[in-house]
């Protein structure tokens, strides 16, 4: 992955957590990164 694809899927991700906030509020970033936390988990245990 090149440095400008990584910078432009950077700002993609950024501006879609953005408009989410902007749309429905800060409950489903709070959910995905309470399931992301515990994806790192289980793959840490299988690691």
């Amino acid at each position: 992955m090149t440095n400008l694809i990584a910078i432009i899927l950077g700002l993609l991700l950024i501006l879609a957590a953005a408009v989410d906030v902007m749309f429905y509020g800060t409950e489903h970033l709070i959910f995905l990164g309470k399931k992301l936390f515990e994806l790192i988990e289980w793959i840490a245990f299988w690691r």
